[in-house]
């Protein structure tokens, strides 16, 4: 059960984020940047909202190096056969490259990178409540262990799908250029905590 939720909700995710660029142009992703980075800033102040910024400017950056897509801006100032290839080269990149649809996974990019660099702002306290939840959870197995009472497979496979599909829905939330309150992603995290919880109480290891 647990690799069938898992297989379906990864395709249902690749669906998604690989038609959001085509169905939304680049200047809708970065609207939607600007409005939450107002919102940001009317919540925590001017210096936390730029620090969050700077943050996702820095990550999209680090993105960017990261991908094998070479740059569009990189003919050669060479001469001869040399250059005359380079420059072909740069043109058909720009053509392949410089398109509506892979501006609009740029700006994806940086949405997705806006708002995990806001995530970033909670993680301290965020860290503190996994930590607490998973503790809880090792516990709770433990005792049951103690007592000899037995696990439960199924509430195991109930509390995993439910939190593949929840952390699924979350990736889906951070880059889907629609208005996301700043807390709905402290919140998502609190309860994928919680169910990693209960399903490590649940876990039975198999001899």
């Amino acid at each position: 059960m647990i690799r069938i939720v898992s297989i379906a909700a990864l395709l249902c995710l690749l669906v998604l984020v690989l038609y959001l660029p085509s169905a939304h142009p680049p200047e809708r992703f970065l609207a939607q940047i600007r409005s939450e980075h107002q919102a940001i800033e009317e919540i925590w102040g001017e210096t936390p909202a730029l620090r969050i910024l700077d943050r996702a400017l820095g990550l999209q950056g680090a993105a960017r190096e990261a991908t094998p897509v070479p740059p569009t801006a990189s003919a050669s100032a060479a001469s001869g056969v040399d250059g005359a290839v380079a420059r072909e080269m740069a043109s058909v990149n720009q053509r392949l490259f410089g398109n509506s649809y892979f501006r609009a996974i740029d700006a994806l990019v940086l949405l997705a990178a806006f708002r995990l660099s806001a995530m970033l702002e909670w993680l301290p306290w965020m860290a503190a409540f996994l930590v607490a939840a998973m503790a809880d959870g090792a516990i709770s197995r433990v005792i049951k262990s103690k007592e000899f009472l037995h696990h439960d497979p199924e509430r195991f496979a109930l509390y995993t799908s439910v939190a593949i599909v929840l952390a699924c829905a979350f990736v889906v939330s951070m880059v889907v250029p629609i208005g996301v309150h700043p807390v709905v992603g402290p919140c998502v995290m609190a309860t994928l905590g919680i169910l990693a919880g209960r399903s490590l109480a649940q876990f039975h290891r198999r001899g």
